[in-house]
């Protein structure tokens, strides 16, 4: 990659060209969506009028609809796991809605049953999104392209059609069909998609080329290496399927402890209810006892206790510019104690800077002379190494002449008569004929060594100068590294598919030592997976297609938004929406805080719910106190977790990390 080209490139072949089109479920066709707004609305215009004292049956019917509206669906899945002998927390919940209103608590229920079918939306939503973005993944490879028959001929087929062994035609600007071998031809390739190299690589015969992937300037004949369906993008998508359902483990421990939680609930409730009347008791203090104990046996409190913190957390950190998902993934994020960082686009700024200017000496020529000379021959060009020439000229407010007589060739650079003079800039293997022991030879060979993509300039065959091109260090990003090892106890690896002289170098700059470089998107969910063989929990920080499988397959996953791919903002569980990598150890401690918070809160609420539970058993409990109770504990843990929602929380964080 060190030696890639300057050569005209179309728009659309730009630095960081990504990804999917958008495919997007409308949120108002999801069923769980339209149930829980209703049932919302529902809560909203009855609440007002049972505070004010209006008539029981306004906002009793309101309550009942509300009941209906939300419960419905959570109580017919419980029925019907039920026949399968199995009792979940979403049945449990709606008995105690229904038991609160039976004992004339219609308002606790209500609540209780907004709360949950707004959280059945909120997970349907997520789920909805990412298939979507699966789905256009797909949408990257072309649909039909140019299959070459031995005779010769050519006809328009169906990439599902084209088989190993086929030979197609790739034309300038078009997608690549499938995975194969370039037979002929010479072009340059944005494979950032697949690779998240920041600049399209040179391509001649005998290279390796991947389903869509986006041709330059030039043709290429590839033959078919790989059935459609085992493409590269293919394994993709069936590696974020994957390895997102690997985080089920965690959801089958929580159903067992609901489960056992709603069985004992519901025996207890029973129990309580069937035994004194066994004893002789009367019918309605029975009654009123039971449904007093299913009201401060509810797991509002711990409910409550949970998620206040969390959400406060993740409202505090998208004020900052953080998007964080769910509350679940705000939990991760605490947890995590090993990083994987990507490179461009993420550690770098993803576009390429002109970083050094060696005019040669017997040239004549200064730093602004040399430049002014690759600039006016690069401007009519397209390329990504050329729009930073022309940015670094501009910067410095040189006045770039009028050229003719441009060309360019693929894989070897741009020529152009510029105030007479004939000037060449491109490839130093490609353009300079007198070998390694030319001076501008070997200062392309520093530069190269040095991480940089080195761009020769000729003047009437005579090599002039040599620039230097690299993409641009985040100005954060060595503190980024910094707060990060300090709070996960380990430096941060670096996994990316650019070249590894250029990955050792940018390293180096932040404080990393682990590079792995030169890697597929399969490497990397490899090289996570190791880790978390090893006890880890790993978070990984990316922003492309090829990053998508490893941010699924991690702990916990951060998308950086401003370039971020469709997929990986999809398939990343927080998503930096401005870019500021240093949010990162912030939004990390804000978890660590948000946990403990969550920890006070459990305490609490199991304190309360003992307290109640014991005195409604072994003595007796009036209703009024035990809705106070039960109701205190509830507004308790919740103020307490509404402490989050201060700047002062994201300031400590910050500090803290």
């Amino acid at each position: 990659m060190s030696s890639t080209l300057t050569g005209t490139a179309p728009p659309a072949g730009t630095t960081r060209e990504v990804v999917a089109p958008w495919r997007r479920t409308r949120v108002l066709a999801l069923p769980e969506v339209r149930w829980a707004a209703a049932a919302l609305v529902l809560f909203l215009l009855a609440l007002p009028l049972h505070l004010l004292g209006a008539p029981a049956w306004m906002w009793g019917s309101l309550y009942a609809l509300t009941y209906a509206a939300g419960g419905w669906e959570p109580g017919w899945a419980g029925l019907k796991a039920l026949r399968d002998k199995t009792l979940d927390v979403d049945l449990l919940m709606v008995l105690a809605a229904l038991g609160a209103a039976a004992i004339g608590q219609a308002l606790d229920g209500a609540l209780l049953i907004v709360i949950f079918a707004t959280s059945g939306a909120l997970e349907a939503i997520a789920t909805a999104r990412t298939a979507d973005s699966v789905r256009g993944l797909l949408d990257l490879a072309p649909a039909t392209a140019t299959r070459i028959s031995d005779d010769g001929t050519e006809e328009t087929v169906h990439t599902d059609r084209l088989a190993v062994g086929d030979v197609i035609l790739i034309r300038p600007g078009e997608r690549v069909g499938a995975d194969g071998r370039v037979l002929s031809g010479a072009s340059e390739v944005d494979q950032a998609t697949i690779t998240g190299e920041p600049l399209p690589v040179a391509k001649e015969a005998g290279d390796e080329v991947f389903a869509g992937t986006l041709n330059g300037t030039g043709a290429l004949t590839v033959k078919v290496e790989r059935d459609p369906s085992d493409s590269v993008i293919a394994r993709i998508v069936a590696m974020v399927e994957e390895a997102s359902q690997t985080k089920a483990p965690t959801q089958l421990f929580i159903e067992k402890v609901e489960q056992r939680y709603s069985v004992g609930m519901v025996a207890a409730t029973m129990a309580l209810f069937a035994l004194p009347l066994i004893f002789g008791a009367d019918l309605q203090s029975t009654l009123l006892r039971a449904m007093t104990f299913m009201i401060v046996a509810s797991p509002c409190a711990v409910v409550l206790a949970t998620m206040p913190p969390l959400l406060s957390a993740i409202a505090n950190a998208g004020r900052h510019g953080v998007l964080v998902k769910s509350a679940v993934v705000m939990e991760r994020l605490g947890q995590v104690d090993a990083v994987a960082l990507d490179k461009t686009g993420t550690l770098t700024e993803g576009t390429p800077r002109v970083t050094d200017i060696r005019p040669l000496a017997a040239s004549s020529l200064d730093e602004d002379g040399l430049l002014t000379l690759a600039a006016a021959a690069e401007h009519p060009s397209e390329h990504p190494l050329a729009r930073a020439i022309l940015d670094a000229a501009r910067t410095r407010g040189l006045y770039i002449p009028v050229v003719t007589d441009f060309s360019s060739a693929p894989g070897t650079g741009v020529t152009a008569t510029v105030d007479g003079c004939t000037v060449a800039a491109g490839s130093p293997a490609r353009l300079l004929s007198e070998g390694d022991g030319h001076p501008a030879a070997v200062v392309a060979a520093q530069l190269e060594n040095d991480g940089r993509t080195a761009v020769v300039v000729i003047r009437d065959r005579t090599p002039v100068g040599v620039l230097g091109i690299a993409d641009r260090l985040r100005d954060e990003a060595a503190t980024t590294v910094t707060a990060l090892s300090t709070l996960t106890g380990a430096t941060p690896i670096l996994v990316t598919g650019d070249n590894p002289r250029s990955a050792v170098r940018l390293a180096a700059e932040v404080g990393i030592t682990d590079v792995r470089a030169g890697l597929l998107p399969q490497d990397k969910v490899t090289t996570v997976r190791e880790l978390q063989q090893t006890g880890r929990k790993v978070l990984v920080v990316g922003d492309g297609v090829n990053d998508a499988p490893a941010l699924a397959a991690a702990h916990a996953g951060i998308a950086m938004g401003r370039a971020g791919s469709d997929l990986a903002l999809e398939t990343a569980d927080a998503v930096i929406v401005r870019d500021e990598l240093a949010t990162i150890p912030t939004v990390v401690a804000l978890s660590r805080r948000a946990r403990r918070l969550v920890i006070q809160n459990l305490v609490i609420a199991a304190v309360f719910i003992t307290g109640l539970v014991v005195w409604d058993l072994i003595g007796t409990l009036p209703l009024p106190l035990g809705v106070a109770g039960h109701e205190g504990s509830t507004v308790i843990v919740g103020l307490n977790g509404l402490r989050l929602l201060r700047d002062a929380a994201w300031r400590r964080a910050r500090d803290a990390r």
